[in-house]
């Protein structure tokens, strides 16, 4: 096989600035990053290193400053803001830090809303989500709110959100930092066993030596630059 045909994601003299006042502020510098479909990778790296605004650039919701970064061939550079919005919605999933559940919703509506806002209906969504949260262990728990879970189910809900559009590639921002050891050991099994059974792409930044161990390929980053 050629292993061109492997490659999901690829980033080629990537740098991003931001600008403060008259000045500019670099964050990233010439980043050059190949990513094999299937495989899992960890971006390791210090608080300030530039991880999660590398995230944000994979995940289109900011553009570099120069450089490239393509899908499965296709340039980012080359779409516009309602392209990126949908190119998101059917491509990406997101797990965050910070779980990013609606209050107001209990997690199965949480989870189920993240289909129809992709143009699924309501029953098939729902059922979709019904199927995820129980592979993730919160079968018994579909009409909880977020306030009524704790943190790690709170991030297995995350989890079944981000894979219910069955996306070709899942992205990780710290999806252990706000947990304790054993909810965040919990949740590493978790990305294992679906990473195993699902063959999505996962890309996850951290700044834990232990969590990146979990990962096939290990990039570290630090200031800016991928060494």
């Amino acid at each position: 096989m050629n292993n061109e045909k492997t490659i999901l994601l690829e980033c080629s003299q990537v740098a991003k600035s931001y600008e403060l006042g008259k000045s500019y502020v670099p964050v990233l510098y010439d980043i050059n990053l190949t990513i094999e479909k299937g495989s899992w990778n960890a971006i390791l790296g210090a608080s300030g290193s530039g991880k999660t605004t590398l995230l944000n650039l994979l995940g289109t919701l900011e553009k570099p400053t120069s450089g490239e970064i393509y899908f499965e061939g296709r340039k980012y550079s080359t779409m516009s803001r309602r392209e990126s919005s949908f190119f998101r919605a059917e491509k990406i999933g997101f797990v965050f830090q910070s779980y990013q559940l609606l209050p107001e919703l209990n997690v199965w509506e949480n989870v189920m809303l993240s289909g129809m806002l992709n143009g699924l209906s309501k029953a098939n969504a729902g059922k979709k989500a019904s199927e995820l949260l129980a592979r993730v262990g919160l079968g018994e728990r579909l009409k909880h709110r977020p306030n009524e879970m704790s943190g790690g189910e709170q991030q297995r809900a995350a989890i079944a959100r981000a894979l219910l559009n069955s996306p070709a590639l899942l992205l990780a921002d710290e999806p252990t930092g706000n947990l304790d050891k054993n909810n965040g050991e919990s949740i590493l099994e978790l990305f294992k066993e679906l990473h195993n059974e699902k063959k999505c792409t996962i890309i996850m930044i951290t700044h834990s030596d232990v969590v990146a161990s979990c990962a096939d390929n290990i990039y570290h980053l630090e200031n800016g630059v991928i060494c």
